[in-house]
Order: C-alpha cells, then sequence, then structure tokens
C-alpha cells in the first residue's frame, strides 16, 4: 500500500472521529430533574423567578451570585454562579445556564440572557456571562 493511500485513510478516519465527536456533544436543552440524574454538565433553560430575592453581595464575596429559577417543567431550583451578578439579568426573558447540579442547587459556569432589544421590539438581546477566571 502506498505511503499517501495510508495517510488519506488516516485523514478520513481523523474527520470521522472528529464529526462523532462534534455531534455527540451537542447537547439540548434539559431540566432540573435531569440534571439531577445525569450528574454531569448540561444546559438548562428557564426563566427567572422575579418574585425571590437575587443575592448578589459584592463587598462580602464579589464572585457569588445566587439566584431562583424555573426550569421549562416549571420545577424551581436556587442557581448559585461563581461570577460577579450579570447587568440587566432582571430584564431577562429567558435564561440558559451550562453546569451541574450539587445536592438540590444548580451550580452554573456560564448565564446566558436572552432580554428585549432596547432598539428593536422583535428582536432580543443575548448577554453571555461567565465564571471568573482563578
Amino acid at each position: 500500500m502506498k505511503k499517501s493511500s495510508i495517510i488519506l485513510m488516516a485523514i478520513i478516519a481523523l474527520a470521522i472521529a472528529m464529526i462523532l465527536v462534534i455531534y455527540t456533544d451537542s447537547s439540548t436543552y434539559s431540566t432540573f430533574k435531569e440534571a439531577k440524574e445525569k450528574k454531569t454538565e448540561l444546559y438548562v433553560v428557564g426563566v427567572l423567578n422575579k418574585e425571590k430575592k437575587l443575592d448578589y453581595d459584592p463587598v462580602k464575596d464579589a464572585n457569588l451570585f445566587t439566584f431562583y429559577m424555573y426550569d421549562n417543567d416549571s420545577t424551581e431550583c436556587k442557581i448559585v454562579f461563581n461570577g460577579s451578578k450579570p447587568q440587566d439579568i432582571e430584564r431577562s426573558e429567558q435564561i440558559v445556564l451550562t453546569g451541574k447540579m450539587e445536592g438540590d442547587q444548580f451550580h452554573a459556569t456560564k448565564i446566558l440572557m436572552k432580554c428585549p432589544s432596547k432598539y428593536n421590539q422583535d428582536q432580543v438581546e443575548v448577554i453571555e456571562a461567565t465564571t471568573a477566571s482563578l
């Protein structure tokens, strides 16, 4: 077998492996119930519970923000985010969290907020917050 044929087969095998990794890693939105069962990092989408207090005290701990959120199944859960409070989270229409459950709390590593645009009523503005890098 020629050396070029072996290299070509290796490149094709690598491309197939990369495609499989990309498709198996792309996940759909989960609920808090699924996050409790799986214990892996998932995406949870929901809305902010505006009736409960958003807890952020930058004097006490600037990298701790907690709040309550409802998922798509209307299950409420306490969210712990090790980062600063995202600006305008109270205005968000929808929140997408990346993280995992630890006990009864969801520990988010990323917060993606979908807020109404202040310029066009038909458009949605997307704001992303990530945990502070140590």
